[in-house]
């Protein structure tokens, strides 16, 4: 993390993420469109505010992104950049035979200059030839298994680090696409006789079934060390979009069930919404039949601190 002499008092708690080799200039225009609804303010059609806490902010610009990497040769990485719609860097990909660029999510490491492959289309001719003219299992995963290629989960090892995961073969990158994100390749499905599955573990700890023709790409997603950030002074969190989130204990009785008497006090209430919704004391708000047939295991909630007695 980089520090600050705070010379100014917007300096003196900002710790920003030392990134040295992103790209310095602006992104791949015809990659991009402008963010049109982001000026709003969380607002609707008749100027109602409908999700609070929203408002100004920089202008953006959305970037294009390949989610599903179907195109197969190899790609040079041109450069990393940073993208204000994700927490995620993005690198820009340009394919060696047809020139043609597109944008994916980096993964830890990868640097401007190195080459890097889909194998979604199947194993490349070529590569059959260089292991002799069969697939030698071990060879393969030597040449495959590299940061920042893509493959159907089925070619990857277990045991393997593994980030934007689709979870269908015809769908696109849904799963451990933010900063810093992995998942796991546990195996294959044995729940039943046909293949059709492969198991991977998430970071939540929840295991889950996705498609054996599913896309993956090898590593862990770039820029593991946003969580760590320090944004310094409120200013900041206006240019992200952000306004600020008043107590309800600070406001009137007219203004918010908690709000009113003398000095910090809610009237011994349970904590609630503005609207009166409980926030709190254990108040279920997950549906009773919310079954997930492709969740093996799910993830531990509450900490392990409290279990359903079922």
């Amino acid at each position: 993390m980089r520090t600050f002499v705070p010379r100014t008092p917007g300096l003196r708690h900002l710790k920003q993420v030392i990134n040295d080799h992103l790209w310095k200039r602006g992104p791949f225009t015809p990659l991009t469109y402008p963010k049109i609804g982001h000026a709003k303010g969380g607002r609707n059609n008749t100027g109602h505010v409908t999700v609070r806490h929203r408002g100004g902010g920089h202008r953006r610009r959305i970037r294009t992104i390949d989610w599903h990497r179907l195109e197969s040769g190899e790609q040079l990485v041109e450069r990393i950049e940073y993208d204000p719609n994700r927490s995620a860097h993005i690198a820009l990909l340009t394919h060696k035979q047809t020139g043609s660029k597109s944008y994916v999510v980096a993964s830890v490491g990868l640097r401007a200059g190195d080459t890097v492959q889909s194998y979604r289309a199947g194993i490349p001719a070529s590569l059959i030839k260089a292991m002799g003219g069969r697939v030698d299992p071990g060879l393969l995963i030597a040449k495959t298994i590299v940061r920042g290629n893509c493959l159907p989960v089925q070619l990857i090892p277990q045991g393997t680090q593994i980030h934007s995961i689709g979870s269908m073969s015809a769908r696109g990158a849904v799963f451990c696409r933010s900063a810093g994100t992995y998942a796991t390749v546990l195996g294959r499905d044995e729940s039943s006789a046909e293949f059709k599955y492969m198991v991977v573990r998430l970071q939540s700890g929840e295991v889950r079934k996705v498609s054996k023709n599913a896309c993956a790409t090898i590593g862990i997603a770039s820029n593991p060390m946003h969580q760590y950030r320090q944004l310094g002074k409120a200013g900041r969190s206006r240019w992200l979009n952000i306004r600020p989130s008043v107590r309800g204990v600070a406001m009137n009785s007219c203004d918010h069930p908690h709000g009113g008497g003398r000095g910090k006090s809610k009237g011994n209430r349970i904590p609630v919404s503005p609207w009166g919704q409980p926030a709190k004391s254990g108040y279920k708000t997950r549906k009773k039949t919310n079954e997930n047939k492709w969740i093996v295991r799910p993830r531990e909630r509450n900490h392990g601190k409290r279990r359903s007695k079922t």
